[in-house]
């Protein structure tokens, strides 16, 4: 491999790990700073380093974040090996050696762990369900739609953009009807379309989700640049 093509696999690299999120923000680790190294060298051996807001942030949840970055590095054509790790985190160690093993979470934690963490990643996709349904309402109620027509409304009606592909994505995910005749309002856990008497609570538990995030993404983001105030992650 070249120094120009080593150069092609760093940016593909970056833009692989531009896939992957913070499962509880549902935010791309590279927009939210916590990819502080991302390099490919001649021998086509990846080099990337992650890092969180704090030394104790939720080990399962940073532990879903290393595995998911490791997977989507590993994927891209020409990477020949991937080291992927997290850095400046109690539980680093354990997350690491884990990772590279392919070990799962239990085994990585063993005595400590009981669960693999797919019940967790569904539950966090579910809320991005429900935030990212406030978001399209939020779009329509500003166009003029009435608030009790959004019941029923599919996703077909909504005018295409960006927060409704991302929508349709996490519906996807966890396998609820994201098709154009499938209802905009739906049960985040079942997919059954929300009864007109459940409305307003529905809405309401969609916005209190998506301000819950958005304030947490909010705080992740202060936390880190007071943590890291002059590292800047490598794109």
């Amino acid at each position: 491999m070249t120094t120009v093509e080593a150069g092609r696999t760093a940016a593909a690299v970056w833009s692989a790990l531009g896939t992957v999120r913070d499962p509880e923000l549902d935010e791309p680790l590279t927009d939210l700073g916590f990819v502080s190294r991302a390099e490919v060298d001649e021998a086509g051996r990846a080099v990337v380093r992650l890092r969180l807001p704090t030394y104790f942030c939720a080990p399962n949840f940073a532990f879903l974040m290393v595995a998911d970055a490791y997977d989507a590095v590993s994927a891209v054509p020409g990477v020949a090996e991937a080291e992927v790790e997290l850095e400046d985190h109690f539980a680093a160690g354990a997350i690491n050696r884990g990772v590279a093993a392919r070990a799962g979470f239990v085994a990585s934690f063993e005595g400590e762990a009981v669960d693999e963490l797919d019940t967790l990643r569904t539950d966090f996709v579910r809320k991005a369900v429900l935030a990212g349904t406030d978001r399209v309402c939020r779009g329509l109620l500003a166009a003029g739609t009435p608030r009790e027509r959004l019941g029923s409304l599919t996703l077909g009606d909504v005018p295409a953009g960006a927060e409704l592909e991302r929508l349709r994505a996490r519906r996807r995910e966890i396998g609820l009807p994201a098709g154009d005749r499938d209802p905009l309002l739906v049960d985040a856990v079942t997919g059954a379309p929300v009864p007109s008497g459940a409305l307003d609570r529905h809405l309401r538990f969609a916005r209190l989700t998506r301000t819950s995030q958005e304030a947490n993404s909010g705080v992740c983001r202060g936390m880190l640049l007071a943590r890291y105030p002059t590292k800047e992650g490598t794109g």
